[in-house]
């Protein structure tokens, strides 16, 4: 059963599951797709190829699906696919994608978007993430599963930020943030191991002095790729994560390392 208000506008070719609220004022474009249990607070906006999974809830002044802010974008028709169990609070916004990437923008299950938070064209999010207040993905990002993205901070496009990385509030990030690691500032540097989030997560304190090891090896020594041939990848799930981050070259390369 569906409970749609009877200010909402729902375009004539949605599809809507069982058990999703609409409020007052929202607008839900043709093409959309709506999987049942999710819960559309008032005055939000979702449009375009949008495919939406179950369980979600939409805080109001959203704008879901809306054409990306990329001058090279001529109307293709590209998607925004959305996953379960996702919150967006108020005045976030997530594009759709461009036929310069993959044509469509990917956001997994179970994160937090804090207000205001953006997400762009052709970005692939994982799962659990954390995004707080205005943070800001650039076009064709890559966000791992569990890593959390600080207030006000923006991350260039096509970076990549690893698996359980912490971005702090305020920053810059114009490079490829390695798996498990803090990193913060304007022209941010990763700072060292995120420590607190790995305990949090289960992780022994051996593999996590041995993973602290393994980076401080790889960054310190005479190169990166020389140093990565030096670890044994077989050592732990972490280390395995880090040398593939490094290994799947990306056009930013990787943030700097500073202990």
């Amino acid at each position: 059963m569906k409970k749609i208000h009877k200010t909402a506008i729902i375009g004539d070719n949605c599809k809507i599951g069982d058990n999703v609220i609409v409020g007052p004022y929202s607008i839900i474009e043709d093409n959309v797709k709506i999987a049942n249990n999710n819960i559309i607070k008032s005055s939000v906006n979702i449009c375009g190829d949008t495919d939406i999974g179950e369980s979600n809830i939409f805080f109001p002044f959203c704008s879901i699906g809306s054409i990306p802010q990329d001058l090279k974008y001529n109307g293709e028709k590209s998607r925004l696919i959305i996953g379960e169990d996702n919150i967006f609070r108020e005045y976030c916004t997530a594009n759709i994608g461009t036929q310069g990437d993959r044509m469509e923008t990917l956001i997994g299950d179970s994160s937090l978007f804090m207000t205001g938070a953006h997400i762009a064209h052709d970005c692939i999010v994982g799962n659990k993430t954390i995004f707080a207040n205005q943070a800001t993905l650039g076009g064709h990002v890559h966000v791992d599963d569990y890593a959390v993205i600080g207030g006000l901070s923006a991350v260039h496009q096509f970076c990549r930020i690893g698996k359980l990385a912490m971005i702090g509030g305020m920053s810059a990030v114009e490079n490829d943030v390695i798996p498990y690691s803090l990193a913060i500032g304007n022209r941010a540097q990763v700072t060292g191991i995120n420590i607190i989030g790995l305990k949090r997560a289960g992780i022994s304190k051996e593999h996590i002095r041995e993973y602290t090891k393994s980076v401080d090896k790889i960054f310190t020594g005479q190169s990166i790729s020389k140093e990565i041939k030096k670890i044994d990848i077989t050592k732990s799930d972490l280390i395995h994560d880090l040398i593939s981050f490094i290994e799947n070259v990306s056009p930013r390369g990787l943030c700097k390392y500073e202990r």
